[in-house]
Parts: structure tokens; sequence; C-alpha cells
């Protein structure tokens, strides 16, 4: 536990990506296959099982320490950070015995799941006691499912590269699918001998970039991509990137999060029978019905089911919107160039039965980067984010490789409305009111229509902490009813009537663009004028 806890303050403490992957080289260097593969577990994002929740842990610690309640709940709401909270108050300074993390989360953790709540609270509490400050924090981050230090798994992927040299893909490769936290597994994806793939394990997805403010002019676009020949150019798809397994007989469908979710769409896994063994496709799954895509906020209601009943699939039926073929009568096709991936793309959907769930991802059609503008004025009205630039000569790559595939997303909507409460964060932000929420006039009275915590400078943050602090008017455990003075333009991407929020509508992805020092409180937007968006 002493080489994962120095890894997680290496990692916090530095911003430089170069810094943080010698850092994870260093520990697969000098760590055990046991304890190295649940580093690796934890830093790609895996949790445990929860063996008490935020409740049970406070109780615990008020008995371990003496403290009632109430001074457990003022610091943690001073602190913002359970995980901290915890740590500081447990005034152990630790058994001074070296215990490897494999036995922590192997014994301590999966060992007790299930286990009466007295047994559970013992182990937990000698845990505290057994660990030194520093360790019990990264403990605790473990146990209440909050563990993240900052690394993206880009950087993981490189780190165990540069270990084991291998190339980046190929290890990119093997970290995704089904791999248990073992050291036989551990050992597996350093030094396989053997690249054959795993029925069940997808490839890594090739994500497009971003054109840049400014860049998405037309003049700008011929400057930069030159001939829009060499283009292949489809909507952007506002669902679930998936990619549609059909190996040995068994069909997989994964999300780009690794989640796999064949169960929660039955409808496209029972389809993919009629795919030939040795497919594996690139695309969408998106709600649809008829001939149109229905807007992401329907195809919310069937994520988080792992069993969907045939009522749900009927009232929101989806479809798997294919845009590319990555392996094909078992042959990896992603060395191919782009044009001839789709031409195999196109005549494999030829050939199967029209009533299934699967659509081909259209190519649109401009014979000038003008043209295409004019098209992309298109999107809202097709219930699209935009467009998607993929160049007709590429492979198909891992992560996101800049200049072969591009998104031109449109414009985000936007409204002004006021912030009317906010509250600590968490992490780094533990000790600063970070988290805000917004809203607009309705009436005479502001109701609440969003919550964002990103979009504002650190200068920025600073000021808004200060004025929160300043205009407190009210409290409600740790969120501070704040006077309605502060103005921000918000940016999001959609929204949909909700029945579950107060202001009879919510927005998705909400973000603040800018403070509105110009505007006055009175001049934010209207729930009429939100709702007209719709």
């Amino acid at each position: 536990m002493k080489r994962f806890t120095q890894l997680f303050y290496e990692l916090d403490q530095t911003i430089r990506t170069d810094a943080k992957v010698e850092a994870m080289v260093r520990y697969f260097q000098e760590t055990s296959p046991d304890d190295a593969v649940w580093g690796l577990y934890f830093l790609t994002g895996k949790k445990t099982p929860r063996i008490a929740n935020t409740k049970l842990l406070v109780h615990w610690l008020c008995e371990e320490t003496a403290l009632p309640l109430w001074m457990v709940e003022e610091c943690y709401d001073a602190v913002g950070d359970l995980a901290e909270t915890l740590a500081l108050l447990v005034t152990s300074e630790g058994s001074g015995t070296e215990i490897p993390l494999h036995h922590l989360v192997e014994k301590r953790i999966l060992g007790n799941v299930g286990m009466p709540l007295e047994w559970r609270r013992e182990v937990l509490v000698t845990t505290w006691r057994d660990l030194n400050s520093r360790e019990r924090f990264v403990w605790n981050k473990i146990i209440t499912g909050n563990f993240r230090v900052g690394v993206a798994k880009t950087l993981v992927i490189r780190a165990l590269a540069l270990h084991s040299g291998v190339e980046p893909a190929t290890m990119a490769h093997r970290l995704l699918g089904n791999w248990a936290a073992t050291p036989e597994d551990f050992t597996r994806i350093l030094h396989s001998d053997s690249e054959t793939v795993d029925p069940a394990r997808p490839y890594p997805f090739f994500l497009a970039c971003q054109l840049q403010e400014g860049s998405a002019e037309v003049v700008e676009l011929e400057k930069s991509l030159g001939d829009i020949a060499g283009w292949q150019i489809e909507w952007k798809w506002d669902g679930i990137r998936a990619q549609l397994l059909c190996r040995q007989g068994k069909v997989f469908l994964w999300s780009r999060g690794e989640e796999l979710v064949t169960e929660t769409f039955p409808e496209i896994a029972g389809a993919a029978g009629f795919l030939p063994n040795g497919t594996v496709l690139d695309g969408e799954i998106l709600a649809w019905e008829g001939e149109h895509v229905l807007p992401f906020g329907k195809l919310q209601k069937r994520l988080g089911r792992k069993k969907v009943s045939a009522a749900m699939t009927t009232e929101v039926p989806a479809v798997f919107m294919a845009y590319d073929l990555l392996e094909y009568e078992d042959l990896d096709q992603r060395d191919s160039f782009m044009s001839e991936r789709r031409l195999l793309l196109e005549g494999l959907m030829q050939r199967l039965p029209k009533n299934l769930p699967f659509r081909i991802s259209p190519v649109v059609a401009a014979d000038s980067w003008e043209a295409l503008a004019e098209l992309r004025l298109e999107s809202r009205g097709r219930g699209v984010e935009g467009m998607m630039f993929k160049r007709k000569n590429s492979p198909y790559r891992v992560g996101r490789a800049r200049g072969d595939w591009w998104k031109w997303k449109i414009d985000p909507f936007t409204i002004d409305a006021v912030l009317i409460y906010a509250q600590r964060g968490h992490g780094r932000g533990a000790s600063l009111c970070t988290d805000y929420t917004f809203g607009v006039w309705d009436g005479e009275k502001l109701v609440p229509v969003a919550k964002a915590n990103s979009g504002l400078t650190d200068e920025e943050i600073q000021k808004v902490d200060a004025f929160v602090r300043q205009h407190t008017t009210e409290k409600f455990g740790p969120v501070r009813v704040v006077k309605p003075e502060l103005v921000f333009e918000l940016a999001f991407e959609g929204i949909q009537i909700s029945k579950r929020h107060k202001a009879g509508v919510a927005i998705r992805l909400p973000r603040m663009n800018r403070w509105r020092h110009d505007k006055r409180p009175e001049e934010a937007d209207t729930l009429e004028h939100l709702k007209a968006l719709l």
C-alpha cells in the first residue's frame, strides 16, 4: 500500500504528462504483479464493490473517534471530501507494518462483501488504525468509490507500453474487454506472445478531434483540409458510441466507456445473429422511431438497466447506426483505407434483411465546403450534433489521433441565468464553492434550471467563492442560498420536457460560457424563453 500511495501523490502533485508517465513506469517496474495489477485496475477507473455506504462510514468514524455527529458533519462540510475527512479525524499513525495493496483489496474489501455489519465495521476500523494518514486517504478513496487521480487512460496505456516494450495500440487493445485483477492476467497483458483476439474483446475506439474555433470557417476548412473530394462526410449522431462484435457464434455489444450493454439493447443483440461470424461494427446506438432519430433524453431511459422489458423496447426502440467495419470474416480491417472499409460495410448492410434494427450512416454529398456549410444548418432539424469528416485514405487509428477524423459540431444553445445556490466542490476544489445552481425568471421568481461546475478560470472561481461567502442568505446542509446578483451565460447541448424538474424542463450538459458582468439579474432569461427552445 505504501508504494501505491506514493504513486498517488506523485501523480497528484504534477500536471506534466511526461512526469505522470514516468511515475507509473517506475511503479510497474518496482511492484510485484499481484500489487501492480490492482494499481492498474484503479488507474483505469475500475471500482470494487462498496462494503459500507457513507452513512455507515460516518457513524463508525464517530464511534472510533468519540466525536459527536454534528462535529464530524461540520468537519466534512469544511473539508468537502469524505475520504480526506475520514483520514484526518482518525489520529492513528499506523501500525508500521507494510500491508500489500492486493491484501487490502482481496481480503478486506472483496472478502467482506455480504458479511455482517459488525464484521465489516471491525475490518474497516482496523484498517484505519493500521495505515498512516496518507495511506488512509487513498484507502478511503478506494472504499468510497471515489478514487480519481487525474491521469487519462491513454497515459496509463503509454506507461504500460513503455514498461513492456510493446506498441501503445497493442497495449490499448489488450486492456479492453474482460480482464481480471490477477497476477496471471497482468503478466498476460504485459508479455502476451499471441495477439489472438478474445471473442469478447473490442478494439480501441478511434476518436475525432474537434475543429478549433475559427478553423471551422469555410475558407479555413479548405485551407486546412484541402479538396473536399478527399473526405467522407457524415452526420454526427447523438447517441452511445459502441462496437458490435459477432465472433465464434457469440454477440457482444460494448459502449465506448467499456461497459457491456448487450442485455440493455436486446433487439440489437438478437438481430446481430444475421451478421456473418467474425464481424465487428463500429457505430452509434440511437433511439429511433420510423425513419427518424429520437432525442438522446429518450435513449437515457434505456441506460443503467441490465434487463429491459418488452414495454421499454416498444416505448424507446433502438437501432445500431453502423459507420465502420473493423473486422470482416475474422480479418482485422483497420489498416485498410476508410473508403475500402466503407465499400465492405455497404455490401454487408445491403445483404441484411430490411426489418432489422440496423442502419448505415449516410454519406453527406456536397461538392464544395460552401455547400457543406449550408447543409450543416439542417443539423438541429435532423436531430444530429453536426458533421464528421473522415479522410478517405485513412486507417482506423487508436484514440484521438489528429488529422484523419474531425468533428464539426453545431453551436450550443445559450441562455443567461442567475446564480442562486452554491456549495463546495470535491477534490482540489473542496475548500471553495465551485458547484453552482442557476435559475431563470418565471414571473417574479427565479426557478432552478441547471447545475454547473466548469467554465470559469481559477481567478473567477476565487471571486465567485468570495461573493458566495459574503452574500449567503440561508444554508441547507452544504448548500448555500445566494443573493441573486451574478449573471452567467450557460451553454448546453439539448433540452427536453421533464416532470422531475421544478422548471418542467431538463437541459443537457450545461456549462458556464462566461460571466456576464454587463448584465443585471433582472435581465436574465425567462422560463418561457427556455421552453421556446424546445
